[in-house]
């Protein structure tokens, strides 16, 4: 029978029983689900960073040219216009250590004006390691324009200071104390600097003065007539990209 609830002055009955709710029962879950996303997304950026180093390295370009053989300098041997006089094996002027790879050219001027480049090629040979005085140069520029190699490509000098291990020296004869060049030397001086410029894939920026290596401090004045003359110096690099474009067209 159900309730009266009509009537105000009886209780309702409380004693009937409500459906107890279930209780939910509690989930175990194990601790490697949670390493395991954390873990997987270490993964992801780690395989992320090193796809990108790898790329970053693979478009890294190499060096300019690394010197592991002697083909340029059997070139040179055969031109007709550069006379090989190489120095003996020394510590002083020839100690012949390796280059590595060249990134430029270094002009300088002899310091003695009205000497030949032979005189001079003599003096590296005898009188320096006589003296015990680091100096030498690739090549040597003569009055009359003639050449002289002292050194291999593939070898140091001693004329650029920091910049021996990756340069190639040139020194250019002058006939007073101007350092101001002939006409046939400074024309040789852009030829063979063209010339080399484009068997180790280098521009006229890649041409320095020996002035550009120690500008710090007490510079040498050397090429004086390129330091003393900026406008000469940036013809002759001007006539040197205008040689090195000329062979390089042609050659192509």
């Amino acid at each position: 029978m159900k309730p009266d609830y009509t009537d105000l002055t009886k209780e309702p009955d409380l004693h009937i029983k409500l459906q107890e709710t279930p209780k939910r029962k509690r989930v175990h879950i194990p601790p490697y689900l949670f390493i395991l996303p954390i873990l997987s997304l270490a993964i992801i950026i780690f395989a992320f960073i090193l796809e990108a180093r790898t790329n970053r390295i693979n478009n890294t370009p190499d060096p300019i040219v690394p010197i592991s053989d002697s083909d340029i300098q059997n070139e040179l041997n055969a031109l007709n216009w550069v006379e090989q006089m190489f120095l003996p094996e020394n510590r002083f002027t020839r100690p012949g250590t390796k280059l590595e790879q060249i990134n430029g050219l270094v002009i300088h001027n002899i310091g003695n004006p009205n000497t030949t480049a032979l005189q001079n090629r003599n003096y590296f040979a005898n009188v320096a390691p006589a003296e015990e005085t680091f100096v030498s140069a690739h090549f040597i520029v003569c009055l009359d324009g003639k050449i002289i190699q002292c050194i291999p490509v593939d070898e140091i000098t001693y004329a650029s200071n920091a910049r021996n291990i990756d340069t190639i020296s040139i020194e250019i004869c002058h006939p007073d104390s101007t350092g101001k060049f002939t006409d046939e030397s400074y024309d040789t001086a852009v030829k063979l600097a063209a010339w080399l410029s484009v068997k180790f894939d280098l521009s006229s920026n890649d041409i320095i003065r020996h002035f550009d290596v120690e500008r710090e401090g007490a510079p040498k004045t050397c090429p004086l007539y390129f330091v003393e003359n900026e406008d000469a110096w940036e013809r002759f690099k001007r006539d040197v990209q205008y040689e090195i474009n000329r062979l390089t067209s042609t050659n192509s």
